[in-house]
């Protein structure tokens, strides 16, 4: 399809070869964060009447213009190769294997991170929740939790499965409806064909899940320190949890990694943590 569109210059008209998959593409990330034309105009430092021709389709983005774009809407990286995709242009940021040797550095860092954090329980998870890596906190953790732990740790899965943490919880869809808003909002932000999306969709499709938890709570801000209170016996054991982010800036792989690391709530648990690492 080609068409003749306004260059940003007055006066100046090109013939181009339009894709019109990117318009409605950048108008979906606009409304996801809740911009306008004339406040995504204004980030990206363009005129408000360029933005819309670039959403109808009457302008054909240069790559510049895509990569400006994407960082004005805070796209993430592998949405951001999508949007150039859809524009007509080659992804520029590299989906590098975790295992790749590229990524030593990256592993040795995350390893580092591992095991400054012991005898606590910490993973590195990526946006769809697997734990790709773990320090031996966590591994005595999920071994006194799981008598017959999973060959495959999906955090998000460990919490709604009947097989896995979700009989441990105590109050259980309290935690799970705080953890779905999160996981939603996550989703928000990384995109609906992101591995987060897809990874909360595969827990909304659970036939298991309460109807109520299938709905949205209302909108607030979620809680600083979101506790877990697992029974295990007669034994009730307390813990919260911080992520950090791994990103980087060149990389969809590293960008999307976290380190979740898990600390006692309170001095029995502390005990407890503490009982297993000796």
């Amino acid at each position: 399809m080609t068409c003749e569109v306004m260059s940003e210059r007055p006066g100046v008209v090109h013939t181009l070869a339009m894709n019109p998959a990117f318009g409605p593409l950048l108008r979906d990330w606009r409304e996801t964060r809740r911009m306008t034309q004339e406040q995504l105009a204004f980030a990206a430092e363009v005129s408000t009447r360029h933005v819309s021709f670039v959403e109808n389709g009457r302008t054909q983005p240069s790559r510049q213009m895509v990569l400006l774009l994407a960082t004005a809407l805070d796209v993430p990286l592998r949405e951001r190769n999508a949007l150039l995709v859809a524009a007509g242009f080659a992804a520029v940021y590299r989906e590098t294997d975790f295992e790749a040797p590229e990524l030593e550095h990256v592993r040795r860092a995350v390893e580092f991170l591992l095991t400054r954090a012991e005898p606590y329980p910490a993973v590195v998870i990526d946006s769809a929740y697997n734990v790709r890596r773990a320090n031996l906190g966590a591994g005595r953790l999920f071994a006194a939790l799981l008598p017959r732990p999973p060959p495959r740790f999906n955090l998000l899965e460990l919490l709604f499965d009947p097989a896995g943490l979700r009989p441990l919880c105590v109050e259980w869809e309290a935690l799970a409806a705080t953890l779905l808003e999160r996981a939603h909002r996550e989703a928000v932000l990384d995109g609906p064909r992101s591995p987060s999306a897809a990874a909360l969709r595969e827990v909304l499709a659970r036939a298991d899940l309460p109807p109520r938890l299938r709905q949205r709570s209302p909108a607030g801000p979620l809680p600083l320190v979101i506790p877990v209170r697992l029974r295990l016996g007669d034994l009730e054991i307390g813990l919260f949890s911080t992520l950090t982010m791994l990103g980087s800036p060149a990389d969809v792989t590293t960008q999307e990694l976290r380190l979740e690391s898990f600390f006692p709530a309170d001095d029995a648990t502390e005990r407890w943590v503490r009982s297993l690492a000796e």
